[in-house]
């Protein structure tokens, strides 16, 4: 299901976990690694994501169990400036009110120096009272050097304690993201 206003969201009813980052971190590779299967479309264009598309993801039993919200990403320059100013209109007052949004999973390319946007919106999901967790993609492309370098880096750059190094490619840190993932949906909706 996609939504573009507050009026098209799922009713809500269980835990969801918000999936943020900029334009071609890998978030859908990503989503796609988690849930294993092809859920989210995978685009070698940037900026594809232009809605919220939730992904429900039911137990055994086949009752929803929790959602996952694929947020657009930000700050690719090539979107068009009218598609981009909407997004306030319907990204925000999800991030900031939705009752049911227990995580956001902020998520930064592990090859890329820390980014103001990703600060920016760290910052602004501290001002909403947001729970999050700053997750580095594409750690299968760095050395072992590199990814202790790249991740105090990004880890000072973006005033966090704590980042999650994973590879949709390979699987590292899949197994302990589920595992942040289901803490959030089992503490309780929300904030």
């Amino acid at each position: 299901m996609s939504a573009m206003a507050a009026a098209q969201f799922p009713a809500p009813s269980i835990a969801e976990v918000a999936f943020l980052g900029r334009s071609n971190v890998g978030k859908s590779s990503l989503l796609n690694a988690l849930v294993g299967e092809k859920a989210a479309k995978v685009s070698s264009t940037p900026g594809r994501t232009r809605a919220i598309n939730f992904f429900l993801l039911a137990d055994e039993r086949e009752r929803g169990r929790l959602i996952f919200a694929d947020l657009p990403g930000y700050g690719y320059a090539k979107i068009s400036k009218s598609v981009s100013a909407e997004w306030p209109k319907f990204i925000e007052p999800y991030l900031a009110d939705r009752e049911t949004l227990g995580l956001c999973v902020c998520l930064v390319d592990s090859n890329v120096a820390p980014q103001a946007r990703d600060a920016q919106l760290l910052d602004w999901l501290r001002s909403v009272d947001r729970h999050f967790l700053v997750v580095a993609t594409k750690v299968d492309r760095l050395s072992g050097n590199e990814r202790t370098r790249n991740m105090a880096a990004l880890k000072k750059g973006l005033g966090v304690e704590a980042i999650l190094a994973v590879s949709a490619k390979t699987g590292v840190g899949i197994k302990e993201l589920w595992g942040r993932i289901e803490e959030a949906g089992t503490e309780g909706l929300g904030r």
